[in-house]
């Protein structure tokens, strides 16, 4: 039967998952497998498995319970081995990976930073800052049918848009990287020109979370900091 993994955590973890289920539709129990030093958190995987609130729920509690009381490696919800035999196989081959990884998240959480800036405070800062845009700007209102010239501003706008948020990306997540230990780019979602992760002592997350109070405070309110955490640290595993 095939095995849904949930996490993999040392052997001597204290693995403590009364009172939770697994996922599936009646509740899979949660088992254990161990060999060598490591242990996987598995159940039974259900046939037809899908992403609802019941499972999801389900999953993220697991993986709750065992980061509250030791290092685990969070698997992404809908990961499933062949069986439990292999399972295990992996376990073996790939111990010394894993334990290598769960010492460098041991005692560490995840959180993840969306920052976003109002359209017209940016707009407003190209046009004060760049002669051409405003130069385009003022010929285009007086010109209403010059259409290459609208393109072209269009075109230079667009540029100094992604220059200046990436700019600031890198700036923000330079800035908030001495209050953690790792950090992680991911792709800027439509609304966010950053989306980064951050992995962050335990014992600093209070001063993690000040810094960045600190940053959105000093860029004011234009910008919006959306700070999700702590997490199962998926980005670093």
């Amino acid at each position: 039967m095939p095995t849904y993994i949930y996490a993999i955590t040392a052997a001597d973890h204290p693995l403590k998952l009364d009172g939770l289920n697994g996922v599936g539709e009646p509740a899979s129990p949660l088992r254990t497998l161990k060999t060598g030093s490591l242990a996987a958190v598995v159940s039974d995987a259900p046939e037809d498995l899908r992403a609802k609130r019941r499972d999801l729920v389900a999953h993220q509690s697991v993986l709750e319970r065992l980061m509250a009381d030791g290092a685990a490696l969070p698997m992404r919800f809908g990961l499933v081995g062949p069986d439990d035999e292999q399972v295990l196989d992996v376990l073996g081959q790939e111990e010394e990976g894993y334990r290598d990884r769960l010492t460098e998240l041991d005692g560490r959480l995840e959180y993840n930073l969306k920052v976003s800036r109002a359209e017209e405070g940016l707009l407003r800062e190209i046009l004060t800052e760049s002669q051409e845009a405003r130069r385009l700007s003022d010929y285009t209102r007086q010109n209403p049918a010059a259409q290459d010239q609208k393109m072209a501003l269009g075109e230079l706008i667009s540029r100094e848009v992604q220059a200046r948020e990436e700019r600031e990306a890198q700036e923000l997540t330079a800035a908030l990287a001495s209050a953690a230990e790792r950090t992680a780019q991911a792709d800027p979602t439509k609304k966010h020109f950053l989306n980064a992760s951050f992995l962050v002592k335990r014992e600093e997350a209070a001063r993690f979370s000040q810094a960045v109070d600190e940053e959105a405070e000093r860029r004011g309110d234009e910008y919006e900091f959306a700070l999700n955490g702590p997490l199962p640290p998926y980005s670093f595993v």
